[in-house]
């Protein structure tokens, strides 16, 4: 068929995270976009736990919103608990998680899909990809249909000759219940990449009518609740639920230990690798044999069904050992398991194979995002299809690619760590892996990334000046802190006494005394008698900004000085062999990741100082610098 029909600006291939967002991004952009999925009602599938955000994933998610996207938004209409994470420690690691509605999140991304203006839905196996010249020119279904277009973004998770494990069961499966790609793999191979295999694991999902929740401990929702999208406003749209928290002990480790003779982990029959963060209860037990409990988290997956997600028991044991084990646990004594819990072996590309706009060296228009980057989590995963998606269209309108610095974004920090470094297993983001995560809270995604989203065209007008409000309001409450001073009067020095705090001894501003740990911007007005008229939306920027100033400048400066590597560029085809004073080491290095700075070089692992002085000599004498 080659008639219009057929006929597409943009293909995504699948509807996980990241292809709901590759495709709202490029349809929402103006391409005719088709998103191709090999089962309708798998969009938008949380295909593990129930959950969205978390540790560092809160922060990739609010600033998917920043920037026009869809995950934030779907997560606050469907949650059934919000939680703020961190908040023992400082406000650069603060991070938010909610617990979903699992069949309401799924149902909402679906609907939000079909009603996309540009954006056309269809069930189709794609096998091949159609590639002239080196560039992408279409796709081919498992029906010898073939669709054509300007540019593909591959987002297929874990279907990539997917292959369940339960005990020594094993059996191909994109997720339980789905099958596998496995002719999209072998042609990715026959193209020329470099592709490797990883594992992955989930628990098994439990019957809530046969948990004794009485003496477990209750995990409440947040109040107020800390919603994700900076457009969402009141509370929880849905009724909250708890969490219950319960424990391993001996007796579940010793089941566990007994069944490893039937375990494919530890039988040699699983060939991937796994996420260390994230391992099995298996692989926890017998790693740290010292630890003589772990902690599990027993999660409602909605509020119309009975199954419960026991966070931080996945495992690929036996369904008679995983029922023996659960049911050593308290409160699960007399459990049943309604789906058991599985490994799941995939094929994933090497990341190193993408430029930083996410398109691939080999093949021109061809985007790769999400698990098949070699990623783990929805968030990681959203956050890679929102940039495929807006880099797709850039590369067919012929404009320069977005690309996001490690000072601007985490989105930057994963997309660069995973095409300047590569993995060898599921990487999953943290906030330590943020040089500058001071400027990277979550509180300030809007003030960092709105700007560009609007620029680009994701962010309409009204939320944009909705944002450009609280901006200016940040700035005058800022204003005002600075501007106004206090006396160190005897109604003033009364008041610091009443309150158990150290009396100020001179003049000084608003803002001098907000800078001190003891105090708080709720403290400011009744401490200096002066009425402050700060909006309670912006009172958590406000108050971040001026505490931490001093530590917020002086990672500005060492922004600045980073930069200047950065935008020294190094030209594509730069024949690093020739360049002497640079190791054969460095030279394959530098040839393989093709770094686009010298700033990119500097973060290649095995590339010394001195090879970047070398390359810094090298272009200066060439006259590239």
């Amino acid at each position: 068929m080659k008639n219009m029909e057929n006929k597409y600006d943009v293909v995504v291939v699948g509807a996980g995270h990241a292809g709901c967002e590759a495709a709202l991004a490029a349809a929402r952009l103006g391409c005719r976009t088709a998103c191709l999925v090999m089962n309708v009602d798998g969009i938008g599938a949380m295909s593990c736990n129930p959950a969205i955000g978390g540790l560092a994933k809160g922060h990739l998610v609010k600033e998917i919103d920043a920037l026009g996207g869809e995950m934030a938004k779907n997560i606050d209409a469907t949650a059934i608990q919000f939680r703020r994470l961190n908040t023992s420690k400082g406000p650069a690691v603060w991070s938010s998680r909610a617990q979903a509605d699992r069949l309401l999140y799924r149902l909402r991304m679906k609907s939000v899909l079909e009603n996309q203006e540009n954006l056309h839905i269809r069930q189709a196996v794609v096998d091949r990809l159609v590639v002239r010249q080196g560039r992408i020119v279409g796709v081919i279904t498992s029906l010898e249909e073939e669709i054509r277009c300007q540019t593909v973004i591959v987002a297929t998770g874990t279907f990539l000759h997917g292959l369940i494990h339960i005990g020594l069961k094993n059996f191909p499966a994109g997720r339980l219940g789905d099958a596998p790609s496995n002719s999209l793999p072998s042609h990715l191979r026959e193209l020329g990449f470099k592709m490797g295999r990883m594992k992955t694991g989930t628990t098994p999902r439990l019957d809530a009518t046969t948990i004794d929740f009485s003496d477990l401990e209750a995990q409440y929702s947040d109040e107020p609740a800390n919603l994700f999208s900076f457009a969402s406003r009141g509370g929880p749209v849905l009724e909250q639920r708890p969490c219950h928290i319960t424990y391993t002990n001996e007796t579940t480790h010793e089941i566990i230990r007994a069944g490893t003779d039937r375990s494919p982990m530890y039988t040699g029959v699983i060939e991937g690798i796994g996420a260390r963060y994230c391992p099995s209860v298996e692989d926890k037990v017998m790693r740290f044999p010292d630890k003589l409990r772990h902690q599990i988290f027993l999660e409602p997956e909605g509020l119309d069904t009975v199954e419960i997600y026991p966070n931080g028991l996945p495992t690929s044991l036996p369904v008679d050992v995983q029922l023996a084990m659960l049911r050593s646990i308290k409160g699960l004594e007399q459990v049943n398991i309604i789906r058991p819990g599985y490994a799941i072996e995939y094929d994933y590309v090497e990341p190193t194979q993408l430029t930083s706009s996410l398109e691939t060296k080999l093949i021109r228009g061809l985007f790769l995002a999400g698990q098949i980057n070699g990623t783990s989590g929805y968030e990681e995963a959203a956050a890679q299809g929102l940039m495929a998606g807006i880099n797709a269209v850039r590369y067919c309108r012929e404009e320069e690619p977005l690309i996001l610095g490690r000072s601007q974004a985490y989105i930057g920090v994963l997309i660069d760590d995973l095409i300047t470094l590569g993995t060898k297993e599921p990487y999953r983001l943290f906030t330590s892996r943020a040089e500058y995560r001071l400027l990277l809270r979550e509180d300030n995604a809007d003030l960092r990334l709105t700007d560009i989203g609007h620029r680009i065209g994701l962010v309409d007008d009204d939320t944009y000046q909705r944002f450009t409000i609280k901006k200016k309001a940040i700035g005058a409450a800022v204003d005002l802190l600075n501007t106004t001073r206090i006396r160190p009067s005897r109604e003033v020095q009364e008041r610091f006494r009443k309150k158990g705090l150290v009396e100020p001894r001179q003049t000084a501003s608003l803002a001098d005394l907000l800078r001190r740990p003891e105090i708080g911007l709720d403290d400011l007005a009744v401490l200096s008698g002066t009425a402050l008229a700060i909006a309670e939306a912006v009172k958590v920027e406000v108050e971040l900004e001026v505490k931490y100033e001093g530590y917020i400048k002086r990672q500005m400066e060492q922004v600045a000085r980073s930069k200047k590597l950065e935008e020294i560029e190094l030209p594509p085809g730069l024949d690093y062999g020739g360049i002497a004073g640079l190791s054969n080491e460095v030279v394959e290095k530098l040839n393989t990741i093709t770094p686009r700075s010298l700033g990119q070089a500097s973060r290649i692992s095995g590339v010394t100082p001195a090879a970047i002085s070398v390359l810094q000599v090298y272009l200066k004498k060439e006259g590239l610098l």
